[in-house]
């Protein structure tokens, strides 16, 4: 696989990443670099450790995973966006951390929401024959890097446009694993 096929690959599946990131951004307003770290890093471990997951399983799980990863990965963001969206026009007097998407099981679910796509890269990897580590290093570091990159601009939105962005940023998601959905759904 040449580097520009690799670069385009590891970019294409960090879309979804960035989006979500983008999407927490816009919900914390004011992200600390100790979030950042905490998003950035599981975003990249789990867009790193997927494609591993999917090259080691080979053709054995294809067939079962398929034809329902996209369903997972909608219910999972649909579920979160949700949850946000509720969170936002609720009224309610806790802490804004209340809901934030860098801490606990939030954070491993948007992880492997967003990362199920790269799942079916490692298996393609496997059918192709390819080497799977170099692959997954770029991809997790990628992601990362997107990851940041969304947070940062989420966070400038945010302040911009206030606390009722929450609402964006969980409809970005529902829209993501709608756009999901729809794309393993029509070819």
């Amino acid at each position: 696989m040449s580097a520009l096929t690799l670069l385009g690959v590891a970019l294409g599946l960090a879309m979804d990443a960035f989006a979500v990131a983008v999407g927490a951004g816009l919900q914390l307003c004011d992200v600390s670099k100790r979030q950042t770290f905490r998003m950035a890093w599981h975003f990249g471990l789990f867009q790193a450790l997927m494609p591993v997951i999917g090259w080691l399983a080979g053709l054995t799980l294809v067939e079962f995973i398929e034809p329902v990863d996209h369903w997972i990965a909608f219910g999972l963001l649909a579920f979160i966006g949700g949850k946000m969206v509720y969170e936002a026009l609720r009224h309610s007097d806790e802490p804004a951390d209340r809901c934030d998407p860098t801490r606990g099981w939030r954070l491993v679910t948007l992880s492997v929401a967003t990362s199920i796509d790269a799942l079916a890269v490692g298996l393609s990897m496997a059918v192709l024959g390819l080497s799977i580590w170099w692959p997954a290093l770029v991809i997790g570091v990628v992601a990362s890097a997107m990851t940041v990159i969304g947070l940062e601009l989420g966070c400038r939105f945010g302040s911009l446009l206030g606390r009722r962005m929450e609402i964006v940023g969980g409809l970005i998601l529902i829209g993501i694993g709608v756009k999901i959905l729809v794309e393993h759904l029509t070819g």
